[in-house]
């Protein structure tokens, strides 16, 4: 039986290039998750795009004298572009900025608004008096009063990773001006995040398998009580409000609209493909499963906001209650030299840096060997190169390419006849069963670091297998042997490349070519007598430079 799978993967800011940090976080596990679960029969749906509304949009476009849709084309095309270059395996990736988008939120909105889970209220927020304008949440930065980190943002703290509201920091300043900001009244709509406390302290404390971090982190918001917080803004840059209550120059508010996105993304393919009512698949099915990839700094928002806005619109959209997140695998931060990486504040490798240096796959494999899946992962472009050296092109690169060459000089260039077996001989390909059975439970448990090691230790034991078979030397002496151990070892290998398919897309891909695409998650029988040609060498080595010492 299959399961509808929703991979739901955090929208990314149009508002400048993302760095290798982003990229391990939220993206690079999203595409590994995916296609492993199409490999084992799943219905996967994968979906994300550009947020195109968040105020660091509008203030790059101010620092540029532009308007917001010249960034968001520019960074919009940037992502589509390196997704395409990494492999990535979007079913529909999107942008919050589509009339789809707009109407779904708006609907999401008033639907809320009819349950009573939105309400208007007047309330004083920072206005700057030398741009004479409010200042939404990102244009306001100050200290933050749980930490006293002092470049903590209006909405959120960057250090600690608690949420905010601008009149919560210490000495705040305009980023337009530099200026101290003044309070001033202002009417917005506000979502009734406090109506769902109680609601979602069960949902949470029923989660089974939650990494720690995003539960214990969760459920200590719940203690301390959710907060309404306001849904518009006095921006001209956003989903248009469907009620004219407030009057003109509201927006609703980024934080609110873009986890609208799963769902409006979902739909949006499900039109795309000719049958709308498709999305229902996912989203009215007890089946399914939604699996959310994102960074810590949004645990909050997708463990708390998002079930809270879902709930809240009770069975008043088309089908019905919508289904809640049932895993939040968040990922911690990736940090180099000691710093997380920010390609605001130039500290860590832009996707694109990354993508200059090393070949999509290596750099998928060197990214996902650290995935700071429990902890912050300290990585540098050296630790990068170490790993593609030394681990991939040593362990798997160069284990295809010897095996692939001896079959090809010493079998008449096709998969051999196997002789008569030895216990050595079932013990590896036993083994290689077993490891594929290991690293699927750990992707089922979202452990995508540790199958990985899985993938590559079954590697290793092709590897030793090799080592203590001598094949090179029974080709000498015995060549019906040899014959056996290559078949052996290549129907090894065919069962390996299954297990490290989901991080190595493009050289997946070639040894399809070589060795038939698998049928599933399972180590299929080699074709006896498929040609085998000369290979090429699946992964470059690199030259690694070391880092200087000191900063």
């Amino acid at each position: 039986m299959t399961t509808p799978v929703l991979v739901a993967v955090a929208w990314p800011y149009a508002s400048g290039s993302r760095h290798l940090g982003h990229l391990a976080g939220a993206y690079l596990p999203a595409d590994i998750f995916a296609r492993q679960q199409r490999m084992v029969g799943n219905e996967v749906l994968m979906v994300s795009g550009s947020d195109v509304h968040g105020t660091p949009i509008t203030v790059r476009a101010e620092d540029e004298a532009v308007s917001p849709e010249v960034i968001v084309d520019r960074y919009h095309s940037e992502f589509v572009r390196q997704w395409e270059q990494l492999g990535m395996s979007w079913d529909n990736y999107t942008t919050t900025g589509t009339e789809h988008h707009a109407r779904v939120t708006q609907e999401m909105f008033l639907a809320q608004l009819a349950e009573g889970h939105i309400d208007a209220r007047v309330s004083e927020q920072l206005f700057d008096p030398e741009r004479e304008r409010f200042l939404p949440d990102r244009f306001v930065e100050g200290t933050c009063p749980h930490c006293g980190y002092p470049d903590a943002r209006g909405d959120q703290c960057d250090n600690c990773g608690r949420t905010l509201d601008p009149t919560d920091l210490i000495d705040p300043r305009s980023k337009l001006s530099g200026a101290t900001p003044v309070l001033r009244e202002t009417e917005h709509f506000y979502y009734r995040y406090s109506d769902f406390t109680d609601r979602l302290k069960p949902y949470l404390e029923s989660r089974k398998g939650w990494r720690p971090h995003v539960l214990n982190f969760a459920l200590g918001f719940i203690e301390e009580g959710l907060l309404d917080r306001a849904i518009t803004r006095d921006i001209e840059w956003g989903v248009e409000l469907p009620v004219d209550d407030l009057g003109p120059g509201k927006r609703i508010y980024v934080w609110y609209d873009a986890v609208i996105g799963y769902l409006s993304a979902s739909q949006e393919w499900a039109e795309q493909t000719g049958d709308p009512g498709r999305w229902h698949h996912w989203w009215h099915n007890d089946d399914a499963r939604h699996v959310y990839f994102i960074g810590k700094d949004n645990i909050p928002f997708h463990a708390l906001f998002w079930p809270a806005q879902l709930l809240g619109v009770a069975d008043r959209l088309e089908g019905g209650a919508l289904r809640l997140p049932d895993d939040i695998p968040a990922n911690q931060y990736v940090t180099f030299k000691g710093g997380k990486a920010s390609a605001s504040r130039g500290i860590g490798l832009t996707i694109d840096e990354g993508l200059e240096r090393f070949q999509p796959d290596a750099l998928r494999y060197a990214l996902a060997a650290a995935f700071p899946e429990q902890a912050d992962t300290e990585i540098s472009e050296e630790q990068i190169g170490a790993r593609i050296n030394e681990e991939l092109v040593a362990t798997w690169g160069n284990l295809v390419n010897r095996v692939l060459t001896m079959v090809n000089k010493n079998c008449d260039g096709a998969v051999p006849s196997p002789g008569p077996t030895t216990d050595a001989d079932t013990a590896l390909l036993d083994g290689i069963d077993d490891q594929l059975a290991k690293a699927g439970e750990q992707f089922e448990a979202v452990q995508l670091r540790a199958a990985l090691r899985t993938g590559m230790d079954a590697a290793q034991s092709v590897n030793q297998y090799l080592t203590a078979t001598e094949p090179w030397k029974l080709l000498k002496t015995d060549l019906d042997r040899a014959r056996t151990v290559l078949h052996t070892a290549l129907g090894a290998i065919n069962g390996v490349r299954v297990m490290l398919a989901p991080y190595l897309p493009f050289s997946a891909a070639a040894l399809d070519g070589i060795l038939g695409e698998p049928s599933g998650w399972r180590r299929d029988e080699l074709e006896v007598g498929r040609r085998i040609d000369k290979p090429t060498p699946l992964f470059q080595k690199i030259d690694v430079v070391a880092e200087p010492a000191g900063d």
